[in-house]
C-alpha cells in the first residue's frame, strides 16, 4: 500500500506539527519571562557614587552619558565590554577591574604596614589581598547611594583621568585610533561608565557570594572565579547532550526516515526562460560577489593590524580608516551578501513554485534592489562619520553608528533594513501564491492544519524579519543598562542566526530536494518539522549561553547552558541529510544542480562543524566558556559558522538559480564553481590550523594561568606574532576562491541581461 501523501493522512506529521505549536509556544513563554527577569536583575546603577567623606564622584546621569558616548565612539569595535565586542583590544571591564584592585591593594599597602606593594611578606601579601577583595566584593550597587571606601574612591578617581586622557589621544603602536566623537567631558563620562561596569564584576548581588556576572571575568587576583553552579550546569549540559544525541537519531531513524516510496513531486524537470522578476534578480548577484571581495579585503587589513598595529607596511592607515571602522565593514558585509543572496534567490525561485508570475513583481524586485543598494552605502558613510565625530548629536544616533556588535547600522538605516525585510517577505509570498484561486487554497489548507512545506518557507522569511525589530529596543534613544542593551543585541545576533537562519535554510534545502524529485513530499516536511522543533527550542531557550557572563539572572546560567547544547542537534541533523543528498545525487546519473548541491552540502557539514563541534558542542558550556569567553576560539568558531553554513549556503543558491537560468546551453560548465568551492573550503582550514587555534590555546591557557586581563592584553598578543602574521596563506587561498568565484558569477549572468522576455510557461 502507498504511503501516504498528504500531510493530513500522514500521522508522523500530524505529531510533529503539534509538537512543534507546543514547543513554539512554550519556548518563547520562557524568553518572555526570562526577559522579564533579566529587567528585574540587571546591575543597578545608583544614583550616586560617593566617597566616605561624601564627595560625590560621579553619578548615574554621567554613567548613562558614558554608555552612550562608548556607542558613540564604537569602543565595542576596537576591543570589549563583559567580553562583548572585538577581540582586537583590552576587555574594559577586564583591565579596569585588575587595574583597580592593584591600585587599592598598593594603598592598602601604605595603610595597614607602611611599606610598598612589592616589598610585601608572602603573609602580608595574602592580608592586603583579602582586604582588597572584600573592599571591592561589598560595594554595594543596590543602593541609591554607593559609598566606595577611600582606597577605592581614590583607585577611581585615579582611573578616570587615565581612561578620559587615553581616550583622546592617538596611540598607533597599539593600533588604537583616538575617539575623534568625544570631548574632554563626554570621555570622562565614558571613563565613568566602564568604572562602574568592572565594578559590576566584582561587586557582589545582595545576599549572594557571587558578583553580578557570576564572577567573571576569572581574575583571582581580585577573588573571581566560577561559582558553584558554574560547575554543576556544566555537569548537567553534557549529561543532557549526550542524551539528546540517542533520542534524536533513534527518533530520525525510526519515525522519520523509512523507506521513500511515497510519490515524488518534480517541479524543476524542465528550464523554462527567464520571468521578467527573475531576470531582475541578476543584479543581486552582481552585488554579492562585490560585497564578499569588499569583506575579504576589510578582513585581511584587519588581520594585518593583529600582526603590526603600527602600520599596513610602512602605511599608518590606522589615523584614517580606524580598525573599529574596518571591524563594522567586515562583519555588516556578510550580513548584506548572505542577506542578498537569499532574498534574490527566494524570488527567482517563488514563480517557479507557484507555476506563475505574481503580477508587477518586477517592478518590486527593482525597487527592493536600489533601496537595498541606499540603504547598505548610508550606512556604510554614516558609520564612518560617526566614528570620525563629524556626525554628532541626535543626528548621530540617527544616521550614524550605533556603536554595538553587529547591529552598527544608525537607527533610520536600521528602520530601512527592517522595512526591506518585510517587503522581501510581501514579495516571497505574492510570488508563491500570485492568484487568488491559489491563495485562497493555501490559507484553506493552513486554517484546516494541513500545513505545507510552502507555509514553512514563507513563515521563514517573515521570521527572519520581525526578528531584526528586537535589536532596535528602544526605538528612539539609547538604553541606560548596558546588559539590557546586549540582552537585546542577541536577539538579533544569536535568534537570527540560530533560529531564523536555520529555520529559513532547513525549509530551502528541503524544497529544492523536494522540488528536484530526489525525496518525497512527505519526508521533506516531516524532516522539516522536526529540525524545527529542535532548532527553536536550541535557537530561542539556547541565546542564554550568550548571557551568563553580562549581568543577567542565573538563570540564563542554568537554562542556557542547557538548552544551547540542544543546537548541536539539529546541526547533526543538516548532516544526515547532506549524506542522504549525496547518495541520492550520486544515484542520478543527469543531474544538473551538482555544483549548487556540493555548496548545500558543504554548507551543512561546515554547520555541524563551525556551529556545532567549534561552537554549541565545546564553548557553550558555562566551565570551558567562563575560560574561553572573548578569545580567539570564539572568533575560529564565528568564522567557520558564518561563512561555513550559511555563506556557503548563500552561493550554493546562487549557483542553483545561475544553472536554471543558463538551461540547457552546452556551455555551461562547473569547473570555476569548484574550485572556488575547495578554495574556500582549503582557506577555511588554513585559517584553523595556522590562526586560530594556535592563538586561541595559548590564549584560553593565558587566561587559565594569569587571568582574562593578561590574555586579552598586547603582551599575551606579542607572543603569538608568528601565528598572526600565518593567517595570511589562508587569506591568499580563500580570496582566490572569491575572485574566482566572481568571475564566474559575471560570465553565468549573460542570460539574465538579454533583451528578449519570454515569458514561456510563466504569465505577468
Amino acid at each position: 500500500m502507498m504511503p501516504p501523501t498528504t500531510a493530513e493522512k500522514d500521522s508522523v506529521f500530524t505529531v510533529l506539527k503539534w509538537v512543534l505549536l507546543i514547543t513554539a509556544i512554550v519556548c518563547f513563554a520562557a524568553l518572555g519571562i526570562g526577559t522579564y527577569r533579566t529587567y528585574q536583575s540587571a546591575p543597578p546603577i545608583p544614583d550616586q557614587f560617593v566617597t566616605s567623606e561624601h564627595q560625590t564622584l560621579f553619578t548615574q546621569e554621567d554613567i548613562v552619558s558614558g554608555k552612550s558616548g562608548f556607542q558613540q565612539a564604537d569602543l565595542m569595535d576596537y576591543g570589549s565590554l563583559y567580553g562583548m565586542g572585538s577581540y582586537y583590544g583590552e576587555d574594559y571591564t577586564a583591565k579596569y577591574l585588575v587595574e583597580l584592585g592593584n591600585n587599592v591593594e598598593a594603598q592598602l599597602a601604605q595603610s595597614l604596614f607602611h611599606t610598598t606593594l612589592d616589598k610585601l611578606t608572602p603573609d602580608q601579601k595574602l592580608i592586603t589581598q583579602h582586604h582588597m577583595q572584600q573592599m571591592l566584593q561589598h560595594i554595594d550597587l543596590a543602593s541609591s547611594q554607593s559609598i566606595l571606601p577611600s582606597p577605592v574612591a581614590n583607585a577611581a578617581q585615579q582611573l578616570q583621568q587615565e581612561i578620559s586622557q587615553s581616550l583622546l589621544t592617538n596611540n598607533f603602536t597599539t593600533g588604537w585610533t583616538k575617539a575623534y566623537s568625544l570631548t574632554p567631558e563626554t570621555a570622562k563620562q565614558v571613563a565613568d561608565f566602564l568604572i562602574y561596569s568592572s565594578l559590576t564584576t566584582v561587586a557582589h548581588r545582595p545576599d549572594k557570594d557571587y558578583s553580578y556576572t557570576n564572577n567573571w571575568p576569572y581574575e583571582p587576583s581580585v577573588g573571581n572565579t566560577p561559582t558553584s553552579n558554574t560547575f554543576l550546569w556544566t555537569w548537567i549540559s553534557f549529561c543532557f547532550v549526550f542524551l539528546g544525541f540517542g533520542a534524536v537519531l533513534y527518533i530520525y531513524h525510526h519515525y522519520l526516515n523509512g523507506p521513500d516510496q511515497a510519490p515524488k513531486q518534480v517541479l524543476f524537470s524542465a528550464f523554462k526562460p527567464l520571468t521578467p522578476s527573475q531576470k531582475r534578480t541578476g543584479k543581486y548577484f552582481f552585488i554579492v560577489s562585490l560585497v564578499l571581495l569588499l569583506q575579504i579585503l576589510v578582513g585581511s587589513l584587519m588581520a594585518h593590524d593583529y600582526a603590526d598595529r603600527a602600520s599596513f607596511y610602512g602605511i599608518n592607515i590606522n589615523a584614517l580608516l580606524p580598525f573599529a571602522f574596518l571591524r563594522d565593514v567586515h562583519i555588516q558585509s556578510p550580513i548584506i551578501w548572505i542577506g542578498l543572496s537569499w532574498i534574490s534567490a527566494a524570488l527567482f525561485l517563488a514563480p517557479i513554485i507557484s507555476g506563475q508570475e505574481a503580477k508587477g513583481q518586477k517592478y518590486w524586485v527593482e525597487l527592493l534592489f536600489w533601496v537595498t543598494l541606499l540603504i547598505v552605502g548610508g550606512a556604510i558613510l554614516g558609520d564612518y562619520l560617526g566614528i570620525m565625530g563629524v556626525v554628532k548629536d541626535r543626528a548621530w544616533f540617527w544616521i550614524g553608528n550605533q556603536g554595538l556588535s553587529y547591529i552598527e547600522l544608525g537607527r533610520l538605516w536600521q528602520l530601512g533594513f527592517f522595512v526591506g525585510l518585510i517587503l522581501w517577505s510581501v514579495m516571497v509570498f505574492r510570488g508563491l501564491w500570485p492568484t487568488m484561486q491559489q491563495l485562497a487554497k493555501a490559507t484553506q489548507e493552513f486554517l484546516t492544519g494541513n500545513i505545507r512545506l510552502e507555509h514553512l518557507l514563507w513563515a521563514s522569511t517573515i521570521n527572519i524579519a520581525v526578528l531584526y525589530w528586537f535589536g532596535m529596543i528602544p526605538l528612539t534613544g539609547i538604553e541606560k543598562s548596558f546588559t539590557i542593551t546586549d540582552f537585546w543585541r542577541w536577539w538579533v545576533v544569536h535568534l537570527w542566526v540560530e533560529q531564523s537562519f536555520e529555520f529559513f535554510t532547513v525549509c530551502i534545502s528541503a524544497y529544492l530536494l523536494m522540488a528536484l524529485g530526489l525525496v518525497s513530499r512527505q519526508l521533506a516536511e516531516r524532516t522539516v518539522l522536526f529540525e524545527t522543533i529542535l532548532i527553536f527550542v536550541g535557537g530561542i531557550l539556547g541565546t542564554g549561553h550568550h548571557w551568563y557572563w553580562i549581568g543577567t539572572p542565573d538563570m540564563w546560567l542554568s537554562l542556557g547552558s542547557v538548552f544551547s547544547f540542544i543546537e548541536v542537534l539539529p546541526l547533526m541533523m543538516l548532516v544526515i541529510e547532506a549524506i542522504e543528498q549525496h547518495r541520492l545525487i550520486k544515484a542520478q546519473a543527469q543531474f544538473p544542480y551538482r555544483l549548487a548541491y556540493l555548496y548545500v552540502i558543504g554548507a551543512a557539514c561546515w554547520n555541524f562543524i563551525g556551529a556545532g563541534v567549534f561552537g554549541g558542542g565545546t564553548l557553550n558550556a558555562p566551565l570551558i566558556n567562563y575560560y574561553e569567553h572573548a578569545t580567539f576560539l570564539t572568533l575560529n568558531h564565528a568564522h567557520t559558522a558564518l561563512f561555513g553554513a550559511f555563506g556557503l549556503l548563500a552561493l550554493g543558491m546562487i549557483y542553483f538559480c545561475l544553472r536554471y537560468a543558463a538551461g540547457n546551453d552546452s556551455r555551461w560548465s562547473d569547473r570555476f564553481g569548484v574550485w572556488a568551492f575547495w578554495l574556500y573550503n582549503g582557506g577555511l582550514v588554513l585559517w584553523i590550523l595556522l590562526n586560530f587555534f594556535p592563538v586561541g590555546w595559548a590564549q584560553l591557557m593565558a587566561v587559565y594561568e594569569h587571568g582574562f586581563n593578561f590574555a586579552r592584553s598586547n603582551a599575551f598578543y606579542n607572543t603569538t606574532l608568528l601565528w598572526q602574521w600565518l593567517r595570511f596563506p589562508g587569506d591568499v587561498v580563500f580570496a582566490a576562491g572569491a575572485l574566482l568565484m566572481a568571475w564566474d558569477f559575471i560570465v553565468k549572468l549573460k542570460p539574465f541581461f538579454k533583451r528578449d522576455n519570454q515569458e514561456e510557461g510563466f504569465t505577468d
